[in-house]
């Protein structure tokens, strides 16, 4: 079995005081003191902005060295690209260099909206992002069923790019909770299953939910055979009051009781 590494997806919270950090705990040591209870944490700014590396190679400075990121790619790249997408890739894949080089980043994350249909077009504009983000270890994550098939499944092994599971509410048209592995790296994140906000809520409502102990407990075979891989690193985005910290010691402690 290959390593499990499981985290949450973002750490700097303020609703997290009390449940992880100290009340008294400055922000800015916040990433620090994540570091002790976590072997890596899914960065989400670099979604809305263009990470830099100066910033990114402090991140690096104020973690241990066995601490991993996965980077959520630009919107740039994934729900808003236009004409200009190919300089925006660049940028990102120059901005990272600290990261990779220092070999703390996991894998960066592609995340595509519903909205991303299995189109020509979409399937052509897709290949291309990937090629020009190669350097970097990547994993996709579809939020439409319609990728779910064999030849996208191949496409991505041959090119070495992973693909996320994903456990989320039971609704029409969103991925099943599968436990495909592409590439050499397993990936699953865990969206909360809050079918009532899915659609219309916000990046924090929609997320609003706490698992059972029980469910997480029947998604562990699942996690199992994913963990076939040479590593497998599962997230938890359910992040409103600190349940992505439940879940995620939880999770452990069922996986890996001590």
């Amino acid at each position: 079995m290959g390593e499990i590494l499981i985290g949450t997806s973002g750490y700097s919270y303020d609703d997290w005081r009390g449940v992880l950090y100290p009340e008294s705990l400055p922000k800015e040591d916040f990433l620090r003191y994540y570091a002790l209870f976590f072997p890596f944490v899914e960065l989400n700014f670099t979604y809305y902005t263009m990470p830099k590396a100066s910033s990114l190679a402090a991140m690096v400075a104020k973690t241990p060295s066995g601490f991993g990121f996965s980077i959520k790619a630009h919107r740039s790249l994934t729900h808003e690209h236009g004409p200009g997408w190919q300089d925006d890739a660049a940028l990102f894949v120059k901005e990272l260099a600290p990261m990779a080089g220092a070999d703390r980043l996991l894998a960066v994350l592609v995340q595509l909206p519903y909205s991303f249909h299995h189109t020509p077009d979409n399937r052509t504009y897709l290949a291309r992002l990937l090629s020009a983000l190669a350097p970097l270890p990547l994993s996709v994550e579809f939020r439409n069923d319609e990728w779910q098939t064999e030849r996208v499944y191949d496409e991505l092994e041959r090119r070495g790019v992973g693909v996320v599971m994903v456990d989320r509410p039971e609704l029409p048209g969103l991925p099943p909770a599968g436990d495909r592995i592409t590439g050499n790296l397993a990936y699953a994140r865990f969206h909360g299953r809050n079918a009532e906000a899915w659609w219309s809520g916000d990046a924090t409502s929609r997320y609003d939910y706490l698992y059972s102990a029980d469910e997480l407990a029947v998604a562990v075979p699942r996690l199992r055979r994913m963990a076939k891989a040479e590593r497998l690193l599962v997230a938890f985005n359910n992040h409103a009051r600190g349940n992505a910290v439940r879940n995620a010691r939880e999770l452990k402690a069922i996986i890996s009781p001590t």
